[in-house]
């Protein structure tokens, strides 16, 4: 989640926290909610929208102040507080949640028992601003992610869904052991899919301030998922609100969430075929061409130029991550310049170089392909060891 809120350093991602925005595609994920055709308006002329923003700015200096105290371990009264102002924002999410078409039986199921968690905001505060400009080595990470045991899971859940998983592949485009690769990233194949409280983990960083329009649409998102029918129990994950076997936010189970086995249900918790389904719909949606692979291998020689190894491109998002790759030439073109593929790739594709560790040390071609794995988290080394865990699947 999965922009961001995951750390984007260019080469380590947070395995507990969203996905990119750019695919916060529902309108529950994107803007305030305020910019409805429909608004009601108040007695000056103004519209509710106006007044619930003035409210919202008075409340800004007051509630970081009080979300300070909280991590600090503040007096009582100053939890006192902040749990007045808490439910004084709580009011405003429940009122945008009416006017999304929420209705009351869920808010009031859900809102009224909520507190702010300090922990939660904690670990937001936790996240890296900026980061070293020399990247720890790739080995260690891809020592990490791309374990015996993470492998050896991965090619038995392969083999035992081979049968059924075919047609999701066919369907999406998608290799079945890059969607186990992403699964076994997120969750060690559903073994660890967080426990926090989503709608109070969410509630409390949209509260907070600090991306507020991020996570007040993530819980609006929350709120129509449990109108759905989906049992509030069931409603936990990570820290930043990502859930299920592939970690989406809300608002992206509301877009992107398939019913792989045709059971009238998108279960992204307890079914195999619906969680492969949806993040296969996912790399679909974010532009996965069928038939490429992410990317391969590659020998790099001594005399490699310089201004064949860098980019002068630039990227609307993630620009630390794309930095790290060279421009963009034909498999042909690499050939010429003495760079040779190590598996198979067609001359005409279009791929960038990338060596994690530097001149000298492991190089691969990368495809359009590795730049989906990357949107579902913007980190390198995250998408380097997503391909490569699905290549040793595959084996």
């Amino acid at each position: 989640m999965p922009i961001q809120a995951r750390a984007t350093d260019g080469w380590l991602g947070s395995a507990s926290a969203p996905r990119p925005v750019c695919h916060l595609g529902s309108s529950a994920g994107t803007g305030s909610g305020c910019g409805k055709p429909r608004m009601a308006t108040i007695g000056d002329g103004g519209t509710m929208c106006d007044t619930l923003a003035m409210m919202v700015r008075r409340r800004a200096i007051r509630r970081m102040a009080l979300a300070a105290a909280l991590m600090l371990g503040s007096p009582a009264i100053a939890q006192s507080s902040a749990d007045a102002d808490f439910a004084g924002y709580l009011r405003l999410l429940a009122a945008r949640a009416r006017g999304e078409g929420v209705s009351e039986a869920t808010i009031s199921r859900i809102l009224p028992s909520l507190t702010p968690n300090p922990k939660v905001i904690a670990l937001d505060r936790a996240q890296p601003e900026t980061t070293s400009a020399v990247p720890p080595p790739f080995a260690g990470y891809r020592r990490d992610h791309v374990d015996a045991a993470r492998i050896s899971r991965g090619r038995i859940e392969y083999g035992n869904i081979t049968g059924w998983a075919s047609n999701i592949e066919q369907r999406y485009g998608v290799p079945v052991p890059v969607l186990l690769a992403i699964w076994g990233h997120e969750t060690n194949y559903g073994r660890y899919r967080g426990d926090f409280d989503l709608a109070r983990s969410l509630a409390t960083l949209a509260w907070d301030g600090r991306r507020r329009e991020l996570f007040a649409g993530e819980f609006i998102a929350l709120l129509k998922i449990a109108e759905s029918g989906v049992p509030r129990e069931q409603l936990v994950g990570s820290w930043a609100g990502a859930f299920g076997n592939p970690q989406f936010l809300p608002s992206q189970y509301l877009r992107l969430a398939q019913d792989g086995d045709g059971d009238g249900r998108r279960d992204i918790w307890n079914s195999r075929a619906d969680t492969l389904a949806s993040i296969a719909n996912y790399f679909r949606d974010a532009g996965w061409r069928r038939g490429e692979p992410w990317g391969v291998a590659a020998a790099i020689p001594a005399g490699l130029g310089p201004d064949d190894a860098t980019s002068s491109l630039r990227s609307p998002g993630c620009q630390r991550v794309h930095a790290r790759r060279s421009r963009w030439l034909t498999v042909g073109e690499w050939r010429a310049r003495g760079v040779q593929p190590l598996a198979p790739i067609g001359n005409d594709v279009l791929a960038a170089l990338i060596q994690p560790d530097g001149p000298g040390k492991s190089a691969w071609l990368l495809t359009g392909n590795y730049r989906v794995i990357l949107e579902y988290n913007c980190s390198n080394y995250y998408a380097l060891s997503v391909g490569l865990l699905a290549d040793e699947i595959a084996r």
